[in-house]
């Protein structure tokens, strides 16, 4: 069965031209309408129950989009962002597990958002109170984006749906092939379905460094530097973590900075 999408854009050519790549490109996807304003998206999703909206971040002003999103009561549907935005921008929906896809759209980006979009879609009917977690987190990027509040709140993916952390409870994160294992100081671990270098460019470089090809560590966890038999950061639980040697020179010249 297709997922039923709902594109949401001011711009007439814009909404067109996603509906025409989704239709050559995308046949997991049928869009069953499109909207240039709040209140012709929020009609339209109340009466047709969308799996996916496709939103414009700027609806013109900016908050338009997100105000149509809390305003919705039914909200068992996924959102992509569509958006010229970058830099600072790309940071908050990374941190938030949001879909986002950058204008001009590239094809191959669109044809991942959609299979991330039905894998997400088949794991939130199994589990729907993942939707709750889901538009929280979708808070929380509203608060990013439009009040420039910066937030230590992170969004991971996990098997069994999304799960919001304080990064202050990260011990540390390693290289799993192309996903990431994130590793809490209560014992507790996830593995989440982005990569380690996204981690890296995610979190907050004054509290994170990555110290080896694989590892990440929160150094506000790090209480020693050893370099016996190789070198390795100890973690407040007893925990050593290799550093790579074309790292420890980098590394020993921020302790000292600390």
């Amino acid at each position: 069965m297709k997922l039923k999408a709902l594109i949401v854009d001011d711009e007439e050519f814009a909404r067109k031209n996603l509906t025409m790549l989704i239709e050559e490109y995308c046949p997991e996807i049928e869009v069953i309408g499109e909207a240039s304003r709040k209140d012709q998206a929020k009609a339209i999703i109340e009466s047709s129950n969308p799996d996916v909206v496709f939103l414009d971040i700027r609806m013109p002003s900016g908050a338009e989009g997100f105000e149509l999103l809390d305003e919705i009561e039914n909200k068992n549907f996924l959102v992509v962002f569509v958006t010229a935005f970058k830099d600072y921008a790309i940071r908050a929906f990374n941190a938030s597990a949001i879909y986002y896809l950058l204008k001009p759209i590239d094809i191959e980006e669109l044809k991942k958002a959609v299979q991330r979009l039905i894998a997400t879609k088949e794991l939130y009917k199994e589990n729907p109170s993942n939707y709750n977690t889901y538009f929280e987190s979708l808070k929380d990027l509203s608060n990013n984006l439009l009040r420039n509040k910066p937030s230590n709140r992170i969004a991971i993916s996990h098997t069994k749906g999304l799960k919001i952390i304080d990064d202050d409870n990260i011990l540390h994160l390693e290289a799993s092939g192309n996903c990431t294992t994130i590793y809490f100081v209560d014992g507790k671990r996830y593995l989440d379905t982005r990569t380690l270098k996204v981690y890296e460019n995610l979190l907050n470089p004054d509290k994170f460094s990555r110290v080896h090809k694989s590892h990440i560590i929160n150094l506000k966890r790090l209480t020693e530097y050893v370099n016996e038999d190789g070198h390795f950061a100890v973690m407040d639980t007893g925990l050593r973590v290799p550093i790579a040697r074309n790292r420890v020179s980098e590394f020993v010249k921020m302790l000292k900075e600390v």
